[in-house]
C-alpha cells in the first residue's frame, strides 16, 4: 500500500518544455497555468493538466486540401464588388497565445480559424474589384483579410493569433478562363501600345519643339537683319538724295559708273566693239588672270614684290567728257 501510495503520488509530476505551458485541471475545472519546468499536481482524480505549445505553427487551409489542384469550391468561389465570380484559395498560419482561452472558450479551434478565415476573406473581396483581386492587389487582400480575421477571432475570446495569410491561387472559374485570357491579352496589347505611343510621343514632340525655336530664331535673326539692311539702304537713299538735288548731272554719272563697275568687276569676260571693223574681240580675262596669278605666285618665293605705279588722279569732268563723246559716236548716222 505504501508503494501504491509514492506510485500514486509520482504520478503527479509532469514536465513543461520551454515552448510550451501546462494548464492544471481540478475535477475538470481550471486552476493555472505552469511555465516551463519540472511540475507537480495532486494526482487523478483530483486534478489532471494539459500541456499547450505556444511556438507551434498550426495552419488551416480555404479553398483546397493539401493541393491548390483539390479545391473545395464551396469555399473557394466568392463574389466581387463589380459582380463577378474569382476562385482564390489560400492557407492561414496561427498560433496560440492565450492558452486558457485556447481551451475552454473554443470547442473547435480550427473549425473557428476556418469559418473566421472565409468570412473575412468573403468580406473583403466583396468589397473590391477583380482586377484588384487577381493582379495589383493580391497582398493588400490578404493584409485587410489577416487584419479582420484577427478581430473576428479576438472578439470570440478564442486565445489564437493569425502569423500570416498567404494566398495560394486566385483566378476566374475554369468555364470563363479562356475569355478571360483573351481580356487580359487584350489589355496587355492596349498597355504596350500606350507605351510605345508615350515613347514616341516623348521622342517626336521635344524634337518638334526644339525645331520650332531654332526656326522661330532663325526668322527673329532674318527679320531683324532684312530691317537693318532696310534702314541703311534707306539712309544711303536720302544721303544720294541730297547729293542728287546739289548736282543732278554728276550724281547720274557717278551712279552709272559703279553699276557699270559693279557688273564689270563680276564677269570673267569683257565684249569690246572695234572702230575699224566693228567686230567682236573676246578677251580671256579669266585664263589671263589664272595665268599672271600663277607666275606671282612662283615668283613670289624670291622676289621682292614690284612698287604699285603711281596712278594719276581721278578727274570726273574728264572721264564725264569720255562718256559723252562715245555716246555721240554711237548716236551719229
Amino acid at each position: 500500500m505504501l508503494l501504491a501510495l509514492v506510485v500514486w503520488l509520482a504520478s503527479g509530476f509532469y514536465i513543461v518544455d520551454a515552448s510550451q505551458r501546462g494548464v492544471v485541471l481540478t475535477f475538470g475545472k481550471y486552476t493555472e497555468t505552469t511555465s516551463p519546468g519540472l511540475r507537480w499536481r495532486f494526482p487523478y482524480p483530483f486534478q489532471g493538466h494539459e500541456i499547450v505549445s505556444l511556438t507551434q505553427i498550426r495552419t488551416v487551409e480555404v479553398g483546397y486540401r493539401n493541393n491548390v489542384k483539390t479545391r473545395v469550391l464551396r469555399e473557394s468561389l466568392m463574389l466581387t464588388d463589380d459582380e463577378n465570380i474569382v476562385d482564390i484559395q489560400f492557407a492561414v498560419q496561427w498560433l496560440l497565445k492565450d492558452p486558457e482561452d485556447y481551451l475552454f472558450n473554443s470547442r473547435q479551434p480550427d473549425d473557428a480559424v476556418l469559418q473566421a478565415a472565409e468570412t473575412a476573406i468573403r468580406e473583403v473581396v466583396g468589397k473590391s474589384s477583380m482586377d484588384f483581386v487577381l493582379y495589383e492587389g493580391r497582398e493588400q487582400v490578404a493584409a485587410a483579410a489577416q487584419k479582420l480575421m484577427q478581430d473576428i477571432l479576438d472578439r470570440y475570446g478564442t486565445g489564437i493569433a493569425i502569423s500570416a495569410v498567404t494566398m495560394q491561387n486566385a483566378q476566374p472559374p475554369e468555364q470563363v478562363q479562356a475569355a478571360f485570357d483573351d481580356a487580359v491579352k487584350a489589355k496587355q496589347d492596349l498597355e504596350r501600345q500606350r507605351n510605345e505611343g508615350q515613347a514616341y510621343y516623348n521622342d517626336v514632340v521635344p524634337k518638334a519643339r526644339g525645331t520650332a525655336a531654332r526656326l522661330n530664331e532663325e526668322a527673329n535673326g532674318y527679320r531683324q537683319r532684312v530691317v537693318a539692311n532696310a534702314e541703311g539702304e534707306t539712309a544711303r537713299f536720302r544721303q544720294v538724295l541730297v547729293e542728287y538735288a546739289k548736282a543732278p548731272q554728276v550724281t547720274r554719272e557717278r551712279m552709272y559708273l559703279d553699276t557699270v563697275q559693279q557688273i564689270m568687276s563680276s564677269t570673267s569676260k569683257v565684249m569690246i566693239d572695234a572702230d575699224a571693223g566693228g567686230n567682236l574681240l573676246y578677251l580671256p580675262l579669266d585664263k589671263l588672270m589664272q595665268m599672271s596669278g600663277a607666275a606671282v605666285a612662283s615668283g613670289a618665293a624670291g622676289a621682292r614684290p614690284p612698287q604699285a605705279e603711281t596712278q594719276p588722279p581721278f578727274d570726273p569732268a574728264a572721264r564725264s567728257r569720255d562718256a559723252l563723246r562715245s555716246r555721240d559716236r554711237d548716236i551719229r548716222p
